[in-house]
């Protein structure tokens, strides 16, 4: 039995390093690819002169949302939408910018103001779920630590349940990213708000931000991955010393 818990043990370490390659990769790569394609896009005017800020005013009017402020930002890459005081907040590089690359970023923020004013049901489930995976993020590694040093399986196993809550958020994040750049290129075509080759550019940008979310997910869910796997190597071991 403990050779077979030792050889099950090494086949676990070797799955996750043969997993853990492709993911890192990934995860450079579309860090690589966010970086590559808002520097490519932001290169010119686009043919409007559209800004970022009025870009997102356009996709807001579209869908009938009035009561949401666009804001300037300090910072690179740092755009968002605050849901707490309902405001889409847009870098430096985006809001005053009349770029492609600016108007596909500002009107995937709007998006997510959208999403809020129409009551989509992914997004308000990740916002119900936050101050759980905040708790999670705080408090599982301690526990896994704590867990590990004083071999308590039990303080172990609740900081992979405290883990897996960040790995749920993430998976919760997918769509609700997907469905904000949906909106959005769907209103800059509808608008008019870009021509075809702008609007191209645009969509290459926000397919490039979601690659990171997905690799945000798979790594996070490979770590989780690797939690269990000690998890179940050290309840094997202590099975097998009870025989």
């Amino acid at each position: 039995m403990p050779y077979y818990n030792h050889y099950g043990s090494f086949l676990a370490n070797n799955l996750y390093c043969l997993l853990m390659i492709p993911v890192v990769l990934l995860s450079l790569w579309a860090q690589f690819q966010v970086s590559h394609t808002f520097r490519k896009y932001s290169g010119g005017r686009n043919r409007r002169s559209l800004t970022g800020a009025r870009a997102a005013e356009a996709v807001l009017r579209t869908h009938g949302v009035y009561n949401v402020p666009v804001r300037p930002c300090q910072g690179s890459l740092t755009d968002h939408y605050d849901p707490r005081s309902n405001t889409i907040y847009l870098s430096e590089p985006v809001y005053a910018a009349a770029t492609v690359a600016a108007v596909g970023v500002a009107a995937h923020e709007a998006g997510h103001a959208v999403q809020y004013a129409k009551g989509y049901a992914p997004i308000r489930l990740r916002s119900a779920i936050v101050p759980l995976t905040q708790l999670g993020s705080r408090f599982s590694f301690f526990l896994l630590l704590i867990g590990m040093l004083l071999y308590s399986q039990s303080l172990f196993f609740l900081g992979i349940l405290l883990f897996s809550l960040t790995t749920v958020f993430q998976l919760v994040t997918l769509p609700v990213e997907f469905n904000a750049s949906r909106r959005a290129l769907e209103t800059i075509a509808g608008e008019a708000l870009l021509d075809g080759d702008e609007l191209r550019g645009a969509r290459k940008v926000l397919r490039a931000a979601a690659l990171t979310y997905v690799a945000a997910l798979l790594m996070s869910a490979l770590q989780l991955l690797r939690y269990v796997l000690v998890f179940l190597g050290r309840s094997s071991r202590r099975g097998g010393g009870r025989r």
